[in-house]
């Protein structure tokens, strides 16, 4: 009796045990940034990259895997493609022992690639997983921003690539193919990742809303889509950091602009007007209440380029002199010039040119 008793307590206590994993799953679950929660979880879930995802999935049908270079903008869906394909092609298990993912901004030294890039390539990989399949029977390295690598890590991987052929592929990941040395090039299939168009990035942004009960507005969604230039993780970013903010109230177009930090078109408008005015009076008062509201002058000067260019009161030449000067102004503040003087020597030279 006393025998059963305890075997059923101990069935009670896994009974709670289990639930109480699973609420602490659901928590972190609820905690992860939606970037993270809504990565995709297998090749197919990959947006607007039809190519990539025809040629990937050939490898999961018993096709030999090669070396991989994925290149293209941030936010297109580089690394999520490649984690999708580990997981389907390893399971979640033995995909902790079969991947290695380096980021090469951090470690980005020939030292890397002789001790941790060669060392893991040497190791032999099993052929079954977790689940009883047949696993392929080589390990994938991934070396995420594979383009901040120096000169001598790339041509020490060279060699490594050729050496553990057998056991490893490679996945180099990159913003700029420029910048990898043509030995790896070579080595490597080419896969370039497009910027998401408005229509998929709208799909995807509207399946979370609808998931995570975000009240948003048609505007607010075109306003997001648009400040996030393709890149989908930017736009989820904001989302959720507009959610947070906005709650259960919704979120509309302003508070995606000030999110953004995007600066109004009614400031960057009252500026042109001063300059256009010929008081240098009204000039320095725009500038001032610029500073004052805690704009950067950074964000001016780019969406102060884009009206200038459709400014009818200049000419090409008037254009081209002011366009010259918010160059010499960007230079200016990355080297850490003071704000304030720099968009009064930048609203100036646009005064000059609008008096002309």
């Amino acid at each position: 009796m006393q025998a059963f008793l305890k075997g059923g307590a101990s069935s009670s206590k896994g009974a709670s045990t289990s639930k109480a994993q699973l609420q602490k799953q659901e928590e972190a679950l609820a905690s992860k940034p939606w970037v993270e929660k809504y990565r995709p979880k297998c090749v197919d879930d990959v947006a607007h990259q039809d190519e990539v995802v025809a040629v990937l999935r050939k490898s999961l049908t018993g096709a030999d895997l090669p070396n991989l270079l994925f290149y293209g903008p941030p936010g297109t869906g580089k690394t999520s493609t490649i984690l999708a394909l580990s997981r389907e092609l390893f399971g979640f298990q033995l995909m902790k022992e079969r991947v290695l993912e380096l980021n090469s901004s951090d470690e980005r030294g020939i030292n890397v690639i002789r001790e941790k890039v060669k060392n893991f390539a040497q190791l032999t990989a099993n052929s079954l997983r977790e689940d009883g399949k047949k696993c392929p029977p080589y390990k994938i390295i991934i070396l995420d921003e594979a383009d901040s690598m120096t000169k001598a890590a790339q041509e020490a991987l060279r060699r490594t690539m050729e050496k553990s052929s057998k056991t490893t592929r490679f996945c180099l990941i990159c913003n700029y193919v420029t910048r990898i040395i043509p030995p790896i090039i070579s080595r490597c299939s080419q896969f370039r990742f497009k910027s998401l168009s408005t229509e998929d990035q709208k799909k995807r942004l509207w399946m979370v809303c609808e998931k995570e009960g975000v009240k948003i507005s048609q505007d607010a969604m075109s306003c997001l889509v648009k400040c996030s230039e393709g890149d989908l993780r930017k736009a989820m970013t904001y989302l959720q950091t507009a959610h947070r903010l906005k709650g259960a109230e919704g979120i509309d177009e302003k508070d995606v602009l000030e999110i953004k930090m995007v600066v109004p078109d009614d400031i960057i408008k009252s500026l042109i007007r001063s300059c256009a005015s010929n008081s240098h009076d009204k000039v320095q008062e725009s500038v001032d209440y610029i500073i004052s509201e805690g704009h950067s002058a950074a964000k001016i000067i780019s969406q102060l380029h884009d009206e200038v260019l459709t400014l009818s009161s200049l000419n090409d030449l008037q254009k081209s002199v002011v366009m010259e000067k918010i160059a010499i102004v960007d230079k200016c503040l990355s080297d850490g010039a003071d704000e304030y003087l720099q968009l009064m020597a930048l609203a100036t030279t646009l005064q000059r040119q609008i008096a002309l």
